[in-house]
């Protein structure tokens, strides 16, 4: 740039100077030559004319003397030498023959030759002067016709323009030194000019290019008002404003950047050769399988729909995969922008609603099943009664309404257990935190428990530790489930089983574990057991009255406490449950209660 716009600028001055120079000279030649040739006829029309009638008179008394004319007509241009700028050298004049402008005398010899019979000498011998001129020619002549009576004469001057030629020749010699000198000050001037305003601009052209290179830190000292200095400060402001845009473009693009990468569903982009060109980590998860450079939309979702139809659909084609026991929902649509373009494949996992769905469905068929028992057994009884009325012995009417009462009781337990299940789902359950011995409410489950146990003939054991700390929970709850715990370990112990109620503590948390011997459950079972309704028995479980949400129940607390419900491993038979509680109750907001 600099080289270029310095170049530039001394080509402009130099042709600028020589220009000028070549106009000026031509025309100072030029008015040279014509002043020279307009003063020539100026001073021989003056010499000639009104003003110098004795010059005249003479010339003509001359042509008509007696005597030798030819000598007296030179003898008068002779004393006129002065008035007619004769010189001897460079302006002669000759007396020529007005018949025939043959050489007769002059104040130089007749040249080599004779003398060119000119346009001017020509118009005399017609009996006109001549006084026509031509810048083109190399002379300045004047042919007057003297006629007196006598012999006829032309008296005829001519200028060889020397005088005009050598100063023409020194005027060429002084352009050509000002030219000169005026191309070495052009070229100092055009460096000089071209430094001060090239300087700027290359600094400006330096910030442009670290702005390319993405440097935007760099800012232009304003040192002018002018063009430049205007020029400079909109750069200022400009790079500025690139600065904030690019870095709130790159702050957008770091955004979809890592939602792209970190998003659940999975995203895979054909461009129109049908070729991967995006794909994020969880399309390759979801998928199972790596991308590689071959891959293709045919050998991905070709077995779906063909590119073609996805490519020109409307708004977009869903399909469903199934991969590694997963439930894939497939997005496929078209997208375009400016030459680009190709299909964008959205793939989202809906194993987990599909999981949600059939638990669901089988809530619903389980909660119908359960209540259509003991509503089957109400309305069968009731209507027993309802027939037999008077006939039935009392003791079978209180035996089929204790069986209705106990059915009603039944379906309570199920529908209170359902709603406190629905208040921990919809967030509206409320722990009454308070402050109580954790110790002492082991102790109680155990003393209300007891009569149970014994009634099956269970060996009861408790090992409770002595300095068990107070925690912070709702009392009522944890109660709740640790009565369940118990309940279903005496339940599911065959009679004259072994059952040892432990608690401890460890860091912050304290814990009771109920262990027996009884049946257990199927290691297959176990992963579902705080499954709502979930039973590995259901025959046994209706005879012991379970409804398969207790658990459920006591899960749903513990969680609330932020604590655990889980079984623990153990080497024979029988089954170990274990709950922990936080000593500091749970860390989110709960009305707290003193006791």
């Amino acid at each position: 740039m600099r080289r270029s716009l310095h170049l530039k600028l001394m080509l402009v001055m130099v042709l600028l100077i020589v220009s000028l120079m070549v106009v000026v000279g031509v025309f100072l030649m030029n008015s040279v030559t014509r002043y020279y040739i307009d003063d020539f006829y100026e001073q021989i029309a003056a010499a000639f004319g009104q003003d110098n009638v004795d010059f005249v008179r003479n010339l003509q008394n001359a042509a008509d003397g007696e005597t030798d004319g030819t000598a007296m007509v030179e003898e008068v241009l002779h004393a006129y030498e002065g008035v007619l700028g004769v010189d001897g050298r460079n302006r002669n004049y000759y007396v020529l023959d007005g018949g025939t402008g043959r050489y007769l005398a002059g104040s130089s010899p007749e040249p080599e030759g004779g003398l060119t019979i000119t346009p001017n000498i020509t118009t005399a011998l017609l009996g006109r002067p001549g006084f026509d001129s031509s810048a083109a020619a190399d002379y300045m002549d004047a042919a007057i016709p003297i006629t007196r009576g006598g012999e006829d004469y032309i008296v005829y001057i001519l200028d060889n323009r020397e005088t005009a030629q050598a100063l023409n020749s020194e005027m060429f010699t002084l352009i050509i030194e000002a030219l000169v000198l005026g191309l070495i000050i052009s070229v100092l001037l055009s460096f000089l000019l071209s430094k001060t305003m090239v300087a700027p601009l290359q600094r400006l052209n330096d910030a442009i290019e670290d702005v390319a290179e993405g440097d935007f830190s760099r800012e232009l000292e304003v040192t002018s008002s002018d063009e430049i200095g205007q020029l400079t400060e909109s750069f200022n402001a400009m790079a500025g404003q690139l600065e904030a845009t690019i870095a709130a473009v790159e702050n957008e693009r770091n955004k979809l950047d890592t939602l792209f990468l970190h998003m659940a569903d999975g995203v895979v982009a054909f461009d129109r050769e049908e070729r991967v060109i995006h794909f994020n980590p969880a399309a390759a998860e979801l998928l199972g399988r790596e991308f590689a450079a071959g891959d293709s939309y045919e050998s991905l979702f070709g077995d779906l729909f063909p590119f073609d139809q996805v490519e020109g659909a409307a708004s977009h084609l869903a399909a469903e995969r199934t991969v590694d026991g997963r439930y894939l929902e497939l997005l496929l649509a078209p997208f375009a922008r400016a030459n680009q373009g190709g299909v964008l494949v959205l793939i989202h996992d809906v194993t987990a609603q599909r999981a949600a769905e059939q638990t669901r469905k089988d809530f619903v068929a389980n909660v119908s099943h359960e209540l259509r028992t003991p509503l089957t057994n109400i309305t069968s009884y009731a209507e027993t009664l309802a027939d037999g009325v008077g006939d039935l012995p009392p003791e079978m009417e209180r035996r089929f309404l204790g069986v209705i009462l106990n059915e009603s009781d039944r379906m309570i337990h199920i529908l209170q257990d359902l709603l406190t299940l629905s208040r921990f789902d919809s967030g509206r359950s409320e722990l009454r935190l308070t402050r109580f011995p954790f110790g002492q409410a082991v102790d109680d489950t155990y003393q209300a428990i007891r009569l149970e146990a014994r009634n099956h003939a269970h060996e009861l054991i408790l090992e409770l530790p002595p300095d068990l700390p107070e925690v912070i929970a709702d009392r009522e709850r944890v109660v709740q489930v640790m009565m369940n715990i118990l309940s279903n370990s005496i339940k599911y112990t065959p009679n004259g089983g072994r059952i040892v109620i432990s608690a401890g503590q460890e860091g912050d948390k304290v814990w009771m574990q109920v262990d027996d011997n009884g049946i257990g459950i199927p290691e297959a079972d176990r992963e579902h057991i705080f499954e709502r309704f979930y039973r590995v028995d259901k025959a046994r479980s209706r005879q012991s009255g379970g409804t398969g949400l207790g658990l459920s129940i006591a899960r749903e607390i513990m969680l609330q406490h932020e604590g655990a419900l889980y079984l623990v491993d153990k080497e024979g038979p029988g089954l170990a449950v274990r709950m922990e509680l936080p000593v500091g109750g749970p860390r989110r907001p709960e009305r707290h209660e003193e006791c």
